[in-house]
């Protein structure tokens, strides 16, 4: 019962659980302190590894890309404070895919006691009992969990689907629409489903201007 309950992941929809860290800048209260806005919460198996190196490089050099979107960064390794300082600094001094000087700015938690990383689920023993795996949560400005992804401790992360994700939640969120497979900005959106018959009806019949469907239940609306 105790080991269930330490590896239970917190599920799309519910509220992020929160917890007070020390972190690379400095103190945080999760996810009080970013009320109000997108953030990405991410973990990783160690500290100076080669797949979490490449994963840091990458997450810094699209900060700001993330920041446009209102959406903060925040890591999470079972290191200490000291590791992740010292990790952080080589990383500067590194050069991989024309990144370089790559300063990381958003903090880095110690979870050397891996109590944040057992509130999310991230220690999965068929992985490993003693590091995190590559979890990612995004939360969105209520504090509430919107996506979850999990990869192995071998496989480095899509960044492009990272971003395409906090898009298409964004978007969702704006307009009250779906995106369907592969959806980027600038491509058509799904409309909600008809809830009566009379509602299918009018919509196969005028469905509406930028509106076009496929069927009663599957209607698209063009973006301009």
């Amino acid at each position: 019962m105790e080991e269930a309950t330490i590896n239970k992941m917190p599920l799309i929809g519910e509220q992020a659980p929160s917890f007070k860290a020390v972190t690379t800048q400095g103190e945080i209260n999760f996810p009080d302190d970013f009320k109000g806005k997108w953030v990405i919460l991410f973990s990783h198996p160690a500290d100076f590894t080669p797949v979490c190196t490449t994963e840091f490089m990458t997450f810094a050099s699209m900060a700001e890309e993330f920041r446009a979107l209102n959406t903060e960064l925040v890591g999470l390794s079972v290191d200490s404070l000291y590791a992740h300082i010292a990790w952080l600094r080589k990383i500067q001094e590194l050069e991989y895919k024309g990144m370089k000087n790559v300063e990381v700015k958003f903090p880095l938690i110690e979870d050397i006691r891996m109590e944040v990383a057992r509130k999310y689920g991230m220690i999965q023993p068929g992985q490993s009992n003693t590091q995190a795996v590559r979890a990612v949560f995004v939360i969105d400005p209520k504090g509430a969990i919107r996506t979850i992804l999990y990869y192995p401790l071998s496989m480095g992360r899509n960044f492009d689907e990272i971003k395409r994700i906090i898009l298409a939640l964004q978007k969702a969120d704006r307009d009250s629409v779906a995106t369907p497979a592969d959806w980027r900005p600038g491509d058509d959106v799904i409309v909600p489903p008809a809830g009566s018959c009379g509602t299918a009806k009018e919509r196969m019949e005028s469905p509406g201007e930028d509106v076009y469907c496929l069927d009663w239940f599957m209607c698209f609306k063009r973006e301009k």
